[in-house]
């Protein structure tokens, strides 16, 4: 069972929806991954991401797709790429990732609550 947390420890993850305006193959990652832009609307702008998505998703499928991301955890390095953001998904049978992502389109940048 999951750890309890306040409630104040929930309000202080910023995950919000964006859209996924470009999509690259990230050959230098040690696990086989992408190098995401996503676009999280005029307050927040363009972000980038590493994501382990190549089990389910084709760079083609995923420019134009929303995702949900955390916008508020550091910055990482990961090898020569900077990853801003935290591209939120959930394992499937195999553990490979399955994007989350709202079920109707919503304005960029919206907050999850």
């Amino acid at each position: 069972m999951a750890e309890t947390i306040a409630y104040s420890d929930f309000e202080r993850l910023d995950v919000r929806v964006g859209t996924i305006t470009d999509a690259q193959p990230f050959p230098q990652a040690r696990k086989p991954a992408y190098r995401l832009v996503i676009d999280f609307g005029a307050e927040i702008g363009e972000k980038r991401s590493s994501a382990q998505l190549t089990v389910h998703y084709r760079p083609d499928q995923l420019i134009g797709r929303q995702v949900c991301a955390v916008v508020n955890f550091p910055p990482r390095q990961i090898g020569p790429f900077i990853s801003e953001v935290l591209t939120l998904g959930m394992p499937d049978e195999e553990g490979a990732v399955v994007l989350v992502k709202p079920d109707f389109k919503v304005p960029n940048g919206g907050k999850l609550f």
